[in-house]
């Protein structure tokens, strides 16, 4: 539909949630499917209002995901673990707490060629894999993050003598998946929309683009498979399904406006779970155009000497949840208090160690953000009160309920720093809790936090084959969708770090399986 190919992976980190996979098994890191499927029975579970994600689908997901990294792999792509990312509920039966991550290895943009500059870029502009990039933010305290910032300058020395450009995340994965295809004589067509789906006798049969202006008629011998992202971009949309978002605060690629979705329910397609979307917390400085990456700042509230209130100065979340789970607690408090924005609250001890916005912790801040009122700074909690439109004594009652959890080592309210992930998110040379430190050294800070998103997470249903089924749970032949443009199947939940690429590439894996005959075992084809 663009110009650029790779999508909203391209730009994104480019990882995917694969349990039990081939590097973990390198590594000994201990996964099974039977331990794979309990966690998700634990954090996605049935419900009756997630179809997308049946008990059927999410083991089929388990069962293929391997096959699929695998089959990549046998492809010439090359693929690796994080070393630590622990699943988003890795306390709860079967999570994992080193992680279940599979990304894509760096990759040189040069040897696409003159296709090179068709690849999306990422918003990581340095030649760093996601893992080195993970541990820089210690450089401070660690000399292994010192190592990592020598090896990685060097890298980049090395690429200039030697005519490299590595790019790293999601544009890797994609640029990697791109090389592929081009050499196996994939012809790719950019800034070639689809308006219609071509159904013939009650079977999807191709479709047709927009090509130079033109419509044009492109056929499909084995089906019509859609991976044509959300509609992040479509503010109606949002408005209907996800009320109290903007388009304004996404991270996805420019093309992501629902086109194929309401396509494919125009053919009778069902949709479900289009409720939810992948949120990602955000922080937009004024200056910042609406095409720019936005700042993500998960780590942020998650980090000592730092939490989150609502309009009222109260606090209503653990903020070391995952992004999505966050985004979902700031929309649910909305509903009875106003929280669309909510402040992130922080002291000096946060901004001399760790990092908002900025790349590196402790640097200094635009001094056009004080003026605008982007990022407010008060001498005491009481005058940061005041510049919020807060009742001081709320505020001041807030800290010190924190605070005083903080002494304990434990937050009776919301259980931050219990788990490994929230450990993960914080500082682990924080003394006593990685995730908990007082706020309590003036000057004070606060600014906006949003729930901005990198994609929704609904839309059509699909079986686990795939295809794309009616409300009476027939199927329609020769539609086939994956990713963003089908409803989840993992529901209302992310699993992990991946939780929208790795379904994303699964399906269509499964998908293309099906069309030329490898059906799942125990099912029929129509």
């Amino acid at each position: 539909k663009t110009a650029l190919i790779g999508g909203t992976t391209a730009r994104s980190g480019g990882v995917m949630w694969i349990p039990d996979n081939r590097f973990m098994k390198r590594d000994g890191v201990p996964d099974s499917q039977e331990a794979a499927n309990a966690y998700l029975d634990a954090v996605v579970g049935d419900h009756n209002d997630t179809p997308g994600a049946s008990r059927e689908r999410r083991q089929t997901y388990v069962a293929r995901a391997t096959k699929m990294v695998d089959f990549l792999v046998d492809q010439g792509i090359r693929l690796n673990r994080v070393s630590y990312w622990p699943d988003y509920y890795d306390e709860r039966p079967g999570g994992s707490e080193k992680g279940r991550t599979v990304v894509a290895e760096l990759f040189d943009v040069n040897e696409l060629g003159d296709k090179k500059a068709m690849l999306r870029p990422n918003f990581i502009p340095m030649m760093s894999t996601l893992d080195e990039m993970l541990k820089l933010r210690f450089i401070k305290k660690s000399w292994e993050s010192k190592r990592i910032a020598v090896r990685f300058v060097m890298r980049t020395i090395l690429a200039k003598l030697t005519g490299k450009h590595f790019v790293t995340a999601g544009a890797a994965l994609q640029g990697r998946m791109f090389q592929a295809a081009l050499k196996a004589g994939v012809a790719f067509r950019t800034e070639a929309a689809v308006k219609e789906l071509i159904v013939e006798q009650g079977k999807v049969t191709g479709v047709v683009a927009m090509i130079g202006g033109q419509p044009c008629r492109i056929g499909a011998k084995m089906g019509v498979l859609v991976n044509a992202g959300g509609f992040a971009h479509n503010q109606k949309m949002r408005d209907q399904y996800i009320p109290h978002t903007s388009t304004k605060w996404t991270n996805t690629a420019e093309g992501d406006t629902g086109d194929m979705i309401l396509e494919m329910m125009r053919h009778g397609a069902a949709i479900a779970q289009m409720d939810e979307m992948v949120g990602n917390q955000m922080s937009i400085p004024p200056e910042m155009s609406e095409a720019a990456v936005k700042p993500v700042v998960q780590g942020v509230t998650a980090a000592p000497h730092a939490i989150l209130v609502d309009q009222s100065g109260v606090r209503y979340m653990n903020e070391s949840g995952s992004y999505m789970t966050y985004c979902q607690g700031m929309l649910a408090r909305h509903r009875t208090v106003p929280a669309v924005p909510s402040w992130a609250i922080m002291d000096s001890q946060f901004m001399k160690n760790y990092s908002f916005i900025t790349p590196m912790p402790g640097g200094k801040k635009p001094q056009s953000w004080f003026d605008s009122g982007f990022l407010k700074e008060a001498d005491t909690i009481e005058e940061l009160a005041g510049m919020l439109n807060i009742d001081p004594a709320t505020l001041r009652a807030t800290v010190d309920r924190f605070n005083a959890f903080v002494a304990k080592n434990v937050d009776e309210d919301f259980h931050r720093g219990e788990r490994a992930y929230d450990r993960w998110l914080g500082d682990k040379f924080h003394p006593k809790n990685a995730s908990l430190g007082e706020i309590s050294e003036g000057p004070f800070y606060a600014a906006e936090v949003v729930p901005g998103d990198v994609g929704t997470y609904g839309g059509v249903v699909t079986d686990a084959n795939a295809r794309v089924l009616r409300d009476d749970g027939a199927v329609i032949e020769g539609l086939y969708a994956t990713g963003i443009s089908t409803a989840s199947v993992f529901g209302r939940a992310y699993a992990g770090a991946g939780a929208s690429v790795g379904p994303s590439f699964v399906w269509g894996y499964v998908a293309a399986q099906n069309a030329v005959g490898d059906k799942l075992p125990g099912t029929t084809r129509d």
